[in-house]
Parts: structure tokens; C-alpha cells; sequence
């Protein structure tokens, strides 16, 4: 089941032994049309065993990234709301024949954590 909480800055979020949460990056990205950007865990939340994945912005994708935090340790974990734990690259190209906004994509525009469409 979903459980969906509100966090303020700075307060912590307890991960679960093994398990996971989704959480919502507080900036709202616009991407361009050249750009494609890549998300990655910072280093010391990965040698503490917490992972951050972020699937790639795709060119023409809008909004708040959804970002999934597990804990791969056999111990409960904290994360505190506002921490620094990604960081993003974006990488300049040529444009693709079809962006993300023009096939309208599943996630186009999120404000909010949104769960698997499939």
C-alpha cells in the first residue's frame, strides 16, 4: 500500500531495512530540446548503502523529478528532507526527431510524486 506523508525541511524520513521511498527533487526542471540530463546518488549516501535512482530527463521533458531513495542495509535509514542527495548532468546534443513533450509522455509536467502509469 501507499503510504504518502508530508515532510517539512530538514526532517527526517525513515527508510525501512531493504525497502525504499519515492520522493520529489524541490526543483522544477523545463528541459530544452538539446539537452538530456542524468541523476546520480552523491557518493556519500552510496557508502552508507542508500541508492537515489532518477530515470533520464529526456529533451522536452517538465517537472519535478521523482526520485527513488532505498536503503540496501539490513538497518533502518534516514534521510532528511531538503539534504543534497543527487546530483544532475546535463549533457548538450542534437535535438531528437521526437521529444518527450511531442509523443506526450506519461510524466509530462509532475508536481507531484506519481507512481508507475504502466
Amino acid at each position: 500500500a501507499l503510504v504518502e506523508i508530508e515532510v517539512e525541511p530538514h526532517e527526517a524520513v525513515i527508510i525501512p531495512p531493504n525497502g525504499y521511498v519515492l520522493g520529489l527533487s524541490l526543483e522544477y526542471f523545463r528541459i530544452p530540446n538539446d539537452i538530456i540530463v542524468l541523476c546520480y546518488g552523491k557518493s556519500t549516501l552510496v557508502r552508507s548503502g542508500i541508492l537515489v535512482n532518477v530515470t533520464p530527463f529526456e529533451p522536452g521533458w517538465v517537472g519535478h523529478a521523482v526520485l527513488e531513495i532505498s536503503n540496501m542495509t539490513p538497518l533502518p535509514a534516514k534521510v532528511y528532507a531538503g539534504e543534497g542527495i543527487a546530483q544532475v548532468l546535463f549533457l548538450k546534443g542534437e535535438p531528437p526527431a521526437t521529444t518527450y513533450a511531442d509523443r506526450q509522455g506519461r510524466y509530462q509536467d509532475q508536481r507531484d510524486i506519481v507512481t508507475s502509469r504502466v
